[in-house]
Parts: C-alpha cells; structure tokens; sequence
C-alpha cells in the first residue's frame, strides 16, 4: 500500500490549499457538531514513521476543531528497561497492564472525537519485536518482514500454551477493538503518514541538533532508521492485511504538508458525512433509552430494604409467558462461538442432588486450610507479579458476597481490589459495554475480583431489553475476545458462577424479608426477577455454551450450601495459582 504515494510529484499551492482547506474545514466544524448531537463517536489513528509529522498534522486540526468535544492521546512509548527487568515475564506476564488498556482508557464518549498519536499498531509491533528479539532489533525486524511473524514467544512458553502468529495476534486485536468501536456507534479512520528514508534521516537529524525538540528523538528512535527498507515491509503487510472496510487505512504524504492536510480533512468530512447519512439503529437507540432510564432509576433510588413478595394473579400465565419469551431469546443468540469452547461445557441442572459440608468443624477446618494456602501462593503471585482475576455471576442470594469476603479474608488488603458493577452511569453508557471493565483492571500481581461483570450484557441487560438483541447476540464473542486478550496478557482468569435452586433462594428470600437486620438485602427486582426464572435460565445455558472458552472456562459453585461453595471457590483458585506458580 505503501507505494501509492508518489514523492516526486509536485508540491501543492498555496492558494490553491488555502482554498480548499478552509471550505473543508468549515464543513468539518458544522460536521462535528452534528456528529455529536447524533451520538456518533470519531476515532481517527495516525501511525507513520518517526518524523513524519504525525503530531503536527493533529495539531492543525485541533486548532480548527471544538476543543470541548476534542481529545489526543499520546501513545506511551514501550519502555525497554522497565520490560527486560520485569519479574513477570518469566511467569507468561507481558508487563503491569495489558497492551490495549491505554487506548481503551483514552477512548471518549461517542460523540467526541479521539485523536490517537500512534496507537495499538505501532504498540503491537515494538511489543512482538521485544517478545521475538533473538538477535539484533534490525535481524529481528528482517525475520518479521520476510516470515510475517513468528510462531511462538516467551508468554506461551511460560503458561504452557501456544497460540500461533505473535504478530498475527496481534492484527487480531486491532481488528477486534475497530470493529467493537463501529459496532456501537464510531467511526475508526486510520491514517499512516508516510515519508522516504531520506526525509526520515533528515527529520529526525533535524530534530535532535535543536535543543528544544532533540528530548523528541531517543536514541532508540535514532536507531529506528538504520533499518528503514526491512521495516517498510513490515509495514507494508501489516497496512495490506489490516485495511478492513470497516476500518480502512488512508495512506498520507508526509513530505508535503498542505496535500497531507488537504487529504486527512478531506478523508474526515467523507466519513461522517457518510455516517451521518445513514442514521442510527432504532433498535438500538430504544434498547440504550431504556438502559438510561434504568440506570437514572437505580442512581436515585434510596434504599429503603424490605421488599413484599409480590403477588402474581396468573401464576401459570406468568410462567408461559416467560417460557415463550426464553424461547424467543434463545433464537436469537448464536449458533455457536467463532472461539473453541470447552467439551462439557457447564448447563444449570437442579434435578441432581447438590454437595454439602456435613459439619461445622469440618467446613472451618477445611476453610482455614484452603485461606492459608491462598494466603502463601498470593505473596508468590505478588513477588512474580502474576495478575489474578475472579469473576462472580449467579443467581440473586446465592451467596456471591460471602464468597468474596472468604477469599479477601486471606489476604493482605492492599493485595486486592473488588470491583461491583451496579447499572452503568451516563458516561459508562456512552461507551461501548466493555470500557468499564477495561478501566478497571487489576495491576500485575493483585487480585482483581468482580462481584458481577462484563456478563451483565448477555444476562440482565438481554433478559429485561437493556440491550437489542444484536447487540447482545454479539457480545459474547466480544467478551470472548476481551477474556482472550486479558489471557495473553497474563493473568489467571477464573469465572465463577454461583448456583442455587429457586427452592432454596425463595427460602432465603424469606429470610431475608421477615429479618429486620437482613431486610435491605431484598428488593422488589429481586422478588421480580422470579418471574423471569426462565428467561434467566436460558440466558445463563447460552452463556456457557457459547464463553466457556478452553482459556476461561466456566466453574460452577454449588451454593445450596454455602459453605461447601466458599471451600470449593478456594480450592479452585489455589491449584490454579499452583498451576502457573509451580511449573517448570
């Protein structure tokens, strides 16, 4: 793709860009305003070579633009001495967060316009190139342009698996991220500012002989351009294989700035005029009105506990109403997973007797063991900086939150962070559904625990209409692809489901509502949600069916009694730290 630009071409006029620029300019200022009246969010990437110009050309547009709705993200350079020295890596962890959570975290709300300065390319490229690097950077760089990656690194072999393609998976994740971005509303306009080798080595000569701009230009970048020509294939395969039409790539001029910033404005107005042509999704937009509507209710709502049963006239009807409504749900989800799921996979089943702890002396005794244990391998975690995450869904009084507090009990309290996931705020929602939970990640070797999570699309937001059915039939290879990445990353991801049978939660449910000290745990949505038992049931079985990935497999917690559950969820947690800990 590379080669579209022709560098001995004639510069372009003065007058006649300032012609064109302003008249494309005064469009894109009206366009913006009414892209974010409309909710359409504007994500444009400049990758390119060191010198290109790449932040001058940002800057331009910036100084045209509504700075209120406007926002540039400077892609952290990868830290070379931070990464050799890191402890994990011996352990499968690339470093203390995950390569993409800087682009998520940046992301603004749809109806803004986020400038990235490099991105998730340049990052995957300097990441495989650190992950691959056998010989010199500039072998490295040949291998990569003539193979088109490498078959395995460092992480695979230290978890014990193998992926294939270091720098396909990473093609893989871009593409991911653009197209969860355009599927909930953005626009991704991609733009690689080009420049010769000569006018690289000039630039960056430039540069560095200037003492306000020589910090610019490391010594590593110096050395960037000595291989120029092998890094230009590099570059070029990746532009072919990642110029997605829902995504594509435009390919600038670096070397003449008034056609570079002709065609950049140019390539901004086309897209959202053709955005904005098209109109939203009113499935969509009716699913996201009442999501908000939700979320406004549960931010205002004073919690005043005791909630009566409520009373159903048509028990029967009420039950085949929600039958014929599972059913309906249930079409509408995938056939299957683009992802390889577990043989087994998991399947709510109350005919079979459920396990039970016999005694109290034997469920402390066992308890203490496991929190012990626990307690030792997350100092190990911790010194070998291994992230751990455990994800807990299941029905409402199951007994979710005393599990938690069985596993935080063995542990320091500033090892662990839990993260609740009540209903999504006005900023959450003017994400895509991911973004709150990729903000909040645990950092390398802390234990991140969610009481509830980025399930919630594919259960209480399918089930009660808080999302349109394309919107969370979608979502779980979505979620499969986020759990993917976290798994890459390095962190030991462990979902829990916490099951009860409806006998057993009414029994609480009861407990609760006649215990004055227990009365604020019940609500009228959780008397409500019996109702909806069986839609909950076959959202729950499609989730395993189509999540319980070979890398994040499902476990389920048999909590009828709740003792045995909180054993069982420490046990699981301990052979899995042993697993990764102990192998050699």
């Amino acid at each position: 793709m590379l080669e579209q630009i022709d560098f001995t071409a004639e510069k372009l006029d003065r007058d006649v860009f300032k012609s064109e620029y302003k008249e494309l300019i005064s469009k894109l200022v009206v366009l913006q305003q009414k892209a974010r009246s409309a909710g359409v969010g504007i994500v444009a990437l400049f990758e390119g070579w060191g010198g290109a110009g790449k932040g001058s050309r940002i800057s331009d547009l910036m100084y045209e633009l509504d700075a209120r709705a406007t926002s540039v993200h400077v892609t952290r350079e990868l830290d070379i001495d931070t990464m050799s020295s890191f402890p994990g890596r011996e352990w499968g962890v690339q470093n203390y967060f995950p390569v993409m959570q800087q682009f998520w975290q940046s992301l603004g709300e749809r109806g803004t316009i986020t400038f990235y300065d490099r991105g998730w390319y340049a990052t995957g490229i300097e990441q495989a190139l650190f992950e691959l690097l056998e010989g010199s950077r500039e072998e490295t760089v040949a291998k990569l342009a003539k193979k088109g990656g490498v078959s395995q690194d460092w992480a695979e072999v230290a978890r014990g698996e193998f992926h294939g393609n270091v720098v396909a998976s990473y093609q893989s994740i871009a593409h991911n991220f653009e197209r969860m971005l355009v599927d909930d509303g953005y626009i991704v306009i991609k733009l690689f500012v080009h420049v010769t080798k000569e006018a690289q080595k000039k630039r960056m000569k430039r540069l560095r002989e200037n003492v306000n701009t020589a910090w610019r230009v490391s010594d590593e970048k110096m050395a960037q351009t000595k291989y120029y020509d092998k890094a230009y294939q590099l570059y070029d395969q990746l532009l072919e294989r990642t110029n997605f039409d829902f995504a594509p790539w435009t390919i600038v001029n670096g070397e003449d700035k008034r056609k570079a910033n002709l065609q950049i404005a140019r390539t901004l107005v086309n897209a959202l005029e053709e955005a904005l042509a098209k109109g939203g999704n009113e499935a969509e937009e009716a699913a996201k009105a009442k999501a908000a509507a939700n979320s406004a209710r549960a931010a205002a709502a004073v919690a005043e506990g005791g909630a009566e049963e409520t009373v159903v006239d048509n028990p029967d009807e009420v039950l085949a109403a929600a039958e014929a409504e599972a059913a309906l749900q249930h079409s509408q989800a995938p056939r299957a997973s683009n992802f390889i799921i577990m043989a087994g996979c998991p399947k709510i089943d109350h005919s079979v007797e459920k396990p039970r702890i016999e005694s109290d002396t034997e469920y402390k005794e066992r308890l203490k063991y496991e929190q012990a244990r626990f307690n030792m391998l997350e100092m190990e975690m911790f010194r070998k900086r291994v992230p751990l995450m455990l994800m807990y869904e299941g029905w409402d009084a199951a007994g979710k939150g005393g599990n938690i507090k069985r596993i935080a009990q063995a542990i320091d309290a500033r090892a662990y962070t839990v993260f609740p996931s009540p209903a999504p705020t006005k900023p959450e929602l003017m994400h895509p559904h991911l973004w709150r939970y990729w903000i909040r990640l645990p950092k390398a070797g802390h234990v991140g625990i969610y009481d509830r999570s980025w399930y919630g699309r594919v259960l209480v937001e399918r089930v009660e209409g808080f999302a349109s059915p394309e919107q969370w039939s979608r979502a779980y290879d979505e979620i499969n692809e986020f759990e993917h990445e976290l798994v890459q990353w390095g962190a030991i991801l462990l979902k829990f489901w916490v099951d009860i049978t409806p006998e057993e939660q009414l029994r609480r449910f009861e407990i609760r509502q006649n215990d004055p000290n227990k009365a604020w745990k019940i609500t009228e949505e959780d008397w409500r949600n019996r109702e909806k038992y069986p839609q909950y049931k076959m959202a729950v079985n499609d989730m395993f069916r189509l999540t319980s990935t070979t890398f994040a497999p499902w476990h389920i917690l048999e909590s009828d009694d709740k003792h045995y559950a909180r054993v069982q969820a420490l046990e699981i947690v301990n052979n899995a730290l042993e697993q990764r800990l102990h192998r050699k």
